[in-house]
């Protein structure tokens, strides 16, 4: 069992910075690729961004590319998503989630077991 906490969330402007935080507790955080998901209103949850358990390894949602850039810090039991150049359209509950370690990167919400609560993100035009 893992568990996750995600912070940093908040109001943004378009063309703005925001970074979001995953903190992960419980079982060794470096056994697992890790992923951003989010939702919006009415919406179905998205594939944002996924990192591999080493940190090697990146894939982002053709929304985002260009835009996001994901990382991990497996010594602080941290993942992050720097969200540059915002969007009105990147307003969601953003998700993190733990799937189990793989060469492989997910981009479906099966691929991942375990889900923080979410932080909300709002981009203002």
């Amino acid at each position: 069992q893992v568990q996750l906490v995600e912070s940093g969330g908040g109001l943004g402007q378009a063309g703005n910075s925001l970074r979001l935080s995953c903190t992960a507790s419980g079982r060794t955080f470096g056994n697992y690729n890790m992923g951003w998901f989010r939702q919006a209103p009415g919406k179905e949850r998205e594939f944002v961004a996924a990192v591999i358990w080493i940190g090697s390894s990146t894939v982002y949602a053709d929304s985002v590319k260009g835009r996001f850039t994901i990382s991990r810090d497996n010594g602080k039991n941290t993942m992050y998503l720097q969200m540059n150049s915002l969007k009105p359209e990147d307003t969601a509950v953003y998700y993190c989630a733990a799937g189990a370690r793989s060469w492989t990167l997910g981009r479906r919400t099966y691929d991942y077991n375990y889900w923080g609560q979410g932080t909300q993100v709002t981009v203002s035009s």
